[in-house]
């Protein structure tokens, strides 16, 4: 089971209709969120996201909209058990001292390449084009095992023998020796790219390269592409952009500015573009 929640999906400042930043992975048993904003506690019970279950947040960068529904979550996990589980938060350096007083975190400072990693995923770190300390964040599936099976069975394997040839990397049929390599494919694992807040620039389009899923910032439409350019944010044309120069298979657009109130209209005009983008709203849902 993979899914992505957006919790929240507006630019700067909330509206009645969205919360500030942030965005739930559930992974098999792993919970991560990117990025908190201001809210994001109160969003993840509205939506059905168990908050009590994160293992690791994500901070892109050190803006308030990005960050500041860390205190109120915290605070409630430190209420709610006498014990918590155990949470890895990573944040940009200057951060990084505002969360000691909480025993149950493992703090880490931001930096480029990878930052957590289970047996089934890793999620990584890269620079983006924003304020100083500024990051996009990569999911990257292992590769996984798949086997031909029509021609595993053909040479005799059945059952538990899937296991051993796995283990082994051969074994021994009627039919004689079979490698494992004979009868299985790797199949890509999947990758998930988040830009955080940020201008393009080439070394997000390298890092968004093939991805099966982009989320990108789009704060503003093309009549305002200078102020974006002076503010280092994206438009929706520049989010296209990456996406088709980075080649991705879908794009998912947020951080939407409050004064775009008409998503039907957003979101005609990036598929005019691009027809695999989507404009996020609050609690949109994906299963990958």
């Amino acid at each position: 089971m993979f899914q992505i929640t957006f919790i929240g999906t507006s630019g700067g400042v909330p509206s009645v209709d969205r919360g500030q930043p942030a965005i739930a992975l559930k992974y098999e048993n792993q919970l991560l969120l990117w990025d908190c904003g201001e809210g994001t506690q109160r969003q993840m019970m509205k939506y059905r996201v168990g908050y009590g279950s994160i293992d690791a947040i994500f901070i892109t960068h050190p803006h308030l909209d990005h960050y500041l529904g860390l205190f109120g979550l915290l605070e409630t996990l430190k209420l709610s058990s006498a014990s918590p589980r155990p949470l890895s938060l990573y944040v940009p350096s200057e951060l990084a001292e505002n969360f000691e007083r909480y025993s149950f975190i493992k703090t880490s400072k931001l930096r480029s390449g990878v930052l957590y990693k289970t047996k089934d995923f890793a999620v990584s770190a890269f620079r983006v084009k924003h304020v100083k300390n500024s990051f996009g964040f990569i999911f990257a599936e292992n590769d996984k095992v798949r086997f031909y099976e029509e021609k595993a069975h053909s040479l005799g394997l059945k059952g538990p023998m899937f296991k051993e040839i796995q283990k082994k990397g051969s074994i021994k049929t009627p039919s004689g020796l079979v490698r494992l390599e004979d009868i299985t494919y790797p199949q890509p694992g999947r990758k998930i790219v988040y830009t955080g807040d940020c201008s393009p620039d080439q070394n997000l389009i390298d890092a968004a390269s093939g991805a099966d899923l982009l989320i990108h910032e789009a704060t503003f439409d093309s009549s305002l592409k200078e102020e974006a350019k002076e503010r280092f944010h994206s438009t929706l044309d520049d989010a296209i952009e990456v996406a088709k120069r980075a080649k991705v298979k879908r794009l998912i657009l947020t951080h939407i500015s409050p004064r775009y109130s008409d998503q039907v209209a957003l979101e005609t005009t990036a598929k005019s573009l691009f027809s695999m983008a989507t404009v996020a709203s609050d609690g949109l849902n994906i299963s990958l």
